[in-house]
Order: C-alpha cells, then structure tokens, then sequence
C-alpha cells in the first residue's frame, strides 16, 4: 500500500517510512563489498604478475561481465522475487571471488584469471537495484520518490568512498589478497541478511499473468532513452578517473588525484542531498532535460582546464549536475515501468553507467598515450553531448504512465494491460 504524504518531503519523512530501516541497514551492508570489487582485483593482480596492465585487464572483465548479467539478474528478481535470487547468487560470488584469489596467487596463466573474473562479475548482487524497487513498492504515488531517489543516490557514493580506502588498506597493511577475500564474506553474510527480509521485497506477479507481467523492461521506450543517458553519465566518470590521474602525472603532483576526485565525488554528493531536500513542482522529463544540458555544458569545460584551482572547480560542477541528472533518471523508472519489471529497469541503468564507464577508461587511457595531457577529458564532452543529443531527440518517449491508463506498448505490450 502506497503512503500517504501530507506535508513537504524531506529525509526525515523519508526514513520514518514504516518497514524501511529493514531492508535499508542490510541493503547498506550488503552493497558495500561492490565498491571494493575493482581495487581489491587490481591490488592482488599487479601484485603476483608485477603488471598494472594485466590488473586492469582481469578487472575490466569483472566489470563488463557484471554489466551484461545485471539486466538479466534483475529480471530474475522481478520475475521469480529478490530472495530467489540472492540466495545462489551470493554463494556464487563468494565461490568465484574465491577461485580467482587463489588462481593469482598459485600464479595461474592470465587466461584462467580472466575466466574466473566472468563468473565472479557475473554474479555480483544487484543490491542497489533491488532496494530502489523496495522503495517504489513502498512509495507508489508518493512524493517521497524524488527523495528516496536521491537518498539512494547518496548512500552509493558513500559506498564508493568508503569502500575503495577498506579494500586498500586491508591489501597494503593485512595481505594483498585480503581486499578480496573480505569482499566475498562481506558479500555473503551481507546478502543473506538482504535476503532475509522477506516483507519488504516486491510481490511477484500471479503464474496467470507471466506473459504480460514478465516482459523485458527494454521494450519501454522510456527505459532506453535512459540507458542511453546513463551511458553518457558513466563516460564523466571513467574520463574523470584517467584524466584526472594524468594531470596529477603530468604536473609532478600524482598525490593530488585523489584530492581532485575528492572533489568531483564531493560536489556530486551534495547536490545530492539538496536535490532530495527540494519539493520539485516541475515534471520529471523536464528537469532531466535541463539538468542533463547543464552536465554536458560542464563537461566541455574540462578539456580547456590548466591549471589545479580551475580544474577543481570544473570538477566540482561537473559533480555538481551528475546527481540530479541520476536522481531524476531513477525517479522516472515508477512511472514508466510497472512494478513488476522495475528491479531489471534499474539493473539496465547500474549497468548502462558500468558500460560507458568501461568504454570511458579504455578510451580515455587510449588519447592520454597518444595524443596530449588531458585529450582525455574530450570523452566526458563527447559522452555527454551525444546522450543529450538523443535525449533532446527522444524526450517526448519518457512521458510517464497516467494511473487507470491502459499501456499498449512496452512491458507486456502484446496484451493491453491496465495500470493500477
């Protein structure tokens, strides 16, 4: 049953939501082992083959491997629940975290860390996904959508903060292989405490309406204009990870990347944190549009930046305009996907920005060897000006469901379906 909202929106609202902190406290725990994944592996790798290449290689598997199955995974979520889900899948990735950690210290040949990064990618748990569903099952109608979105938002980049410096540590201070052995046991004991809360995950749909109900959340319109907005927000953040580590490189400096991607992290989380403070009275596809028209004018910035204080502060506002632009794009998913196809909906955007994120970095990396210090940063411009270019195109596709509308097209478009 939707809540019912009578006074302005607010994160305190938010969290008082009845049966929230079940799934919020374990969903939190359980996430965080994601933003150890990708160091933990390059940590390990280039320690028992001496090659940052080689490291980069088996976690870029990792994570194109991850971004393939995710869709697939949550499709499974939405179609036979969350917890049938996670139970194997947890195991499986503890299993393969495994097998690839001692595959790289028994100093297996390349070619079996990159068959054991597949599964071990593969399987890692849609967490983030499947809590964004539990809030629209929660929220339906509310309000409190845009906050949720936002609150949401934020707790990822925490995760992402916090999770790189405990994998680090653990591989520089314990043992390099320590980062991802407690990765997998995070993951396990983290999932299964997920999976437990049974209350609060969506209900599947009836056997009767499978057909219908269990169509791919791809065929929305809506949902593709989306990815494709995604994949130009994860182009700003693989450009920035490069570009901003050569720059540092490039002016004697290297310690101040992470200082810079501080900042771009920084500017990211705070708007954040307003944008689900603010009780918007605009409409969703609007502000997408504006908001993603300000990152992609942001981004062209970067290029023309020499000097650290101006580079901070373009990195602060290209920060600055990626969450509300993610935000929005999660908050329209209620509206144009049913409920029942919403957790593989979000999977494709978590794996849209780990694609455009991939192909950032290979890219990036390609015009910093090749060409001058900071061509890199021609990658978020460019990312981000094509997606613009297509969602200005195609805006009028992310036009959300009217309650009591009959959807025609889309989720189960092969037979009419009426909207509750």
């Amino acid at each position: 049953m939707a809540s019912t909202v009578t006074s302005r929106p607010g994160y305190g609202q938010l969290l008082r939501t009845r049966g929230a902190w079940t799934f919020l406290l374990p969903g939190f725990a359980a996430r965080q082992p994601f933003a150890m994944l990708t160091i933990s592996i390059v940590l390990l790798v280039q320690h028992t083959t001496g090659s940052y290449g080689a490291a980069g290689a088996v976690a870029a598997v990792t994570g194109v491997s991850m971004a393939l199955f995710a869709p697939f995974t949550g499709r499974l979520a939405d179609r036979y629940g969350q917890r049938a889900v996670l139970l194997p899948g947890v195991l499986v990735h503890a299993l393969s975290g495994l097998s690839l950690t001692a595959l790289a210290l028994t100093d297996a040949p390349l070619w079996a860390l990159f068959v054991a990064a597949v599964p071990t990618g593969a399987s890692v748990p849609q967490i983030g996904p499947m809590v964004r569903a539990r809030w629209g099952v929660k929220l339906q109608g509310s309000p409190l959508m845009t906050t949720a979105a936002a609150f949401e938002s934020v707790t990822d980049e925490l995760t992402f903060v916090f999770g790189p410096l405990l994998a680090t540590a653990l591989c520089t201070a314990v043992a390099p292989s320590a980062g991802l052995l407690t990765e997998a046991a995070l993951t396990l004991i983290g999932g299964l405490l997920f999976a437990a809360q049974k209350s609060t995950q969506p209900t599947v749909a009836p056997a009767g309406h499978a057909r219908v109900q269990h169509g791919s959340a791809l065929r929305v319109p809506g949902v593709r204009v989306l990815i494709v907005t995604f994949l130009g927000i994860g182009s700003v953040f693989g450009g920035m990870q490069v570009s901003l580590a050569a720059f540092s490189e490039s002016i004697g400096e290297p310690g101040l990347n992470g200082v810079l991607y501080g900042v771009f992290a920084a500017g990211n989380m705070l708007s954040g944190i307003v944008c689900g403070a603010i009780a918007w009275k605009a409409a969703p596809q609007r502000r997408l549009v504006l908001g993603y028209a300000a990152l992609a004018v942001a981004a062209s910035g970067l290029w023309a930046a020499h000097s650290v204080i101006v580079l901070a502060g373009i990195g602060l506002l290209v920060g600055m305009c990626i969450a509300p632009a993610l935000i929005t794009g999660y908050t329209l998913v209620e509206g144009l996907v049913p409920q029942a196809a919403r957790t593989e909906a979000f999977t494709w955007l978590t794996g849209a920005v780990a694609l455009g994120q991939a192909a950032a970095v290979t890219v990036a990396g390609q015009l910093e060897d090749r060409l001058w210090d900071g061509a890199g940063f021609l990658v978020p411009m460019a990312g981000t000006g094509l997606a613009l270019v297509t969602l200005l195109t195609l805006r009028s596709r992310l036009a959300t469901r009217a309650p009591g509308r009959t959807v025609a097209r889309g989720v189960g478009h092969r037979v009419p379906v009426t909207v509750d």
